[in-house]
């Protein structure tokens, strides 16, 4: 697996990963999901030759703060390592950033994966989230 920038965006290749993870919002406007990945801090993807088994996408100042704002395997190459690979390329290349958040679903899969990686639950901080949308 190698993990490069996501550089030369495909609808068709974006679009068949979020329908995998039944991400059907993004979906309804893919101008939008566009426009969003072109507006990116960084983009990675991992590849397995030109498979692609996942992307993260970061959106911030890339210097007080960055905000994960999506991390999203295929569902067949999920449990590999690929979403703690990704995640890891990031915290890595945003280490001295104080401020690495994100917003994910409410499962213990999810949170567990979060947990493993040194993220807290903003309750667990002193921290509450606010979201409109």
């Amino acid at each position: 697996m190698i993990i490069k920038e996501y550089k030369d965006y495909s609808e068709e290749e974006v679009a068949s990963l979020y329908a995998d993870a039944g991400w059907k919002a993004y979906l309804d406007d893919l101008d939008s999901l566009k426009s969003g990945y072109e507006n990116s801090l960084l983009t990675l993807a991992a590849y397995e030759g030109t498979d692609l088994l996942g992307i993260i996408r970061v959106v911030g100042d890339g210097a007080t703060i960055i905000f994960i704002q999506d991390i999203i395997v295929y569902k067949r190459y999920q449990r590999m390592g690929v979403g703690a690979a990704l995640l890891k390329a990031v915290l890595d290349r945003y280490s001295k950033v104080r401020q690495i958040e994100l917003v994910t679903d409410n499962t213990e899969k999810t949170k567990a994966f979060y947990r493993s990686s040194g993220f807290k639950e903003l309750s667990e901080i002193g921290c509450c989230g606010f979201m409109r949308v």
